[in-house]
């Protein structure tokens, strides 16, 4: 058991803030458990180096005349390699774009495919609203089904390709569920997709992090037609997200940011458009992201991604039987999966579990819906209420349905994870009293110690931790 453990050890021996102290009930320092990695991970300190050797050359790239912006010039457009090819990109025929994250790549790619409003998108039911709300303002959206765990239907996926081809124009699909963890069949997908003349969109947000992926040759009837992701969920905290398509999308038509670095000639009656990715990375570009990125990539690379994989699976397992053996807990989702594990506990609100796991055992992790409602909904058996919308303008979360999510990487541990079950023991059988001593503040939208309460809170606690 636990046979890839050295990659898994290196990664976190090289993780910055790994031992960061922090303050728990009654002053004691503890040292912080991270558990929402589907959010965002932490940065590599080995990145950070380079990033700050590399910072003695930043300057503005392309059209710049000196040794620096030459130099920048350079590694900024070798990043776009180095990425691409991390995930299998045929640089041949795509084109790799940079963008701020994986909803702006998504919405980029909504505007250029051009969908008129009769054109259809199939998506799953578990989508992300990144991947959801950009393509219902394009065109019609056809929503596959998912099961009672929460597992896509993929006959259910077919009929939708078949019964309304030709008018299908995208298959959207997450290649990993940011809820449940799911792990979706995307080259199967694909080749259904194909079959029915249709092209798919991979959001690989909560996959590119965890696995080795590949989007494969074109010739291949599985290929992977367009696949974004963002940097901050894979250890490149610098605002970096990537879009990977084939180069021909974007060649015609305007790109919806127009400005510099957009064009070839500017005249008072035409604007000629400068090739992909130029053309769709308007203004100056996020050169820092981009090196960031790449020299994590490389460094994953090194490491071993099939290696990292198979600990966090591993890891996985071990979070999965504890948390089985707790009968007060639920969990959603079915295997395949990677590291993401939503719950709640029986009787308890599930933003009341993360606040007294925040503020008694020091673990940070996250609570409510995750950007998917329509997902979270179903697998809590809960019809849509309009209710809730009073309940967000007021900030009351606390009466919103949601669940409790922690999300896994390979640098986590058995013992962080035994941490996290000898509280969540320790909650069921003291929630009386933690229902008295914690109150629900619409102020901060979340549950807090009652002595916590009063307007200098959040000054308060900054203060606190900054003198740590």
């Amino acid at each position: 058991m636990f046979t890839n453990k050295p990659a898994a050890m290196k990664l976190r021996h090289d993780i910055k803030g790994i031992d960061q102290k922090i303050l728990v009930k009654g002053n004691k320092k503890g040292k912080y458990i991270y558990f929402d990695n589907a959010a965002s991970t932490p940065p590599l300190i080995p990145i950070l180096k380079e990033v700050n050797d590399y910072l003695n050359w930043y300057s503005g790239v392309h059209r710049g005349t000196g040794y620096k912006s030459l130099v920048s010039s350079r590694i900024y457009d070798e990043c776009h390699e180095i990425i691409g090819k991390f995930v299998g990109a045929d640089l041949s025929t795509d084109t790799v774009i940079f963008v701020k994250n994986t909803t702006e790549a998504i919405n980029k790619l909504s505007y250029r495919l051009q969908l008129k409003s009769q054109d259809i998108v199939v998506i799953s039911a578990m989508e992300h609203h990144s991947n959801e709300l950009p393509w219902r303002a394009r065109a019609q959206v056809k929503y596959a089904n998912v099961d009672n765990n929460g597992t896509l239907d993929l006959n259910h996926m077919e009929s939708l390709l078949k019964r309304y081809h030709p008018q299908v124009k995208l298959l959207a699909v997450c290649g990993a569920s940011n809820v449940t963890g799911h792990v979706n069949d995307v080259h199967l997908l694909a080749k259904m997709a194909h079959a029915y003349g249709c092209k798919i969109l991979v959001d690989g947000a909560q996959l590119v992090p965890h696995q080795p992926f590949n989007m494969k040759a074109h010739s291949d009837s599985d290929h992977i037609d367009f696949l974004a992701f963002s940097g901050h969920k894979i250890y490149a905290p610098f605002g970096l997200g990537v879009l990977i398509g084939p180069r021909e999308t974007f060649m015609s038509g305007a790109p919806e940011y127009q400005g510099g670095g957009t064009i070839k000639l500017v005249m008072k009656n035409q604007v000629f458009w400068a090739n992909p990715p130029d053309k769709e990375e308007a203004g100056s570009p996020n050169m820092v992201g981009a090196f960031a990125l790449a020299r994590t990539l490389k460094y994953l690379d090194k490491l071993g991604m099939d290696k990292l994989a198979k600990h966090e699976a591993e890891l996985t397992a071990y979070a999965l039987e504890k948390l089985g053996d707790l009968k007060f807990l639920k969990v959603y989702g079915s295997q395949p999966r990677v590291g993401v594990i939503s719950f709640n506990l029986k009787d308890l609100p599930h933003a009341l579990v993360g606040a007294i796991l925040c503020f008694e055992a020091g673990i940070g992790l996250r609570t409510g819906c995750f950007c998917a409602q329509n997902y979270v909904r179903h697998l809590l058996g809960v019809k849509e209420d309009y209710q809730q919308l009073e309940f967000y303008e007021r900030n009351e979360i606390d009466k919103i349905p949601g669940m409790v999510r922690i999300s896994l990487a390979p640098y986590n541990t058995r013992e962080e994870i035994d941490h996290l079950i000898k509280w969540l023991r320790c909650i069921v059988e003291n929630r009386y009293e933690f229902r008295r001593r914690y109150k629900f503040s619409p102020v901060h939208g979340g549950f807090i110690p009652a002595e916590l309460i009063h307007k200098g809170y959040i000054d308060d606690v900054y203060n606190r931790y900054m003198g740590l």
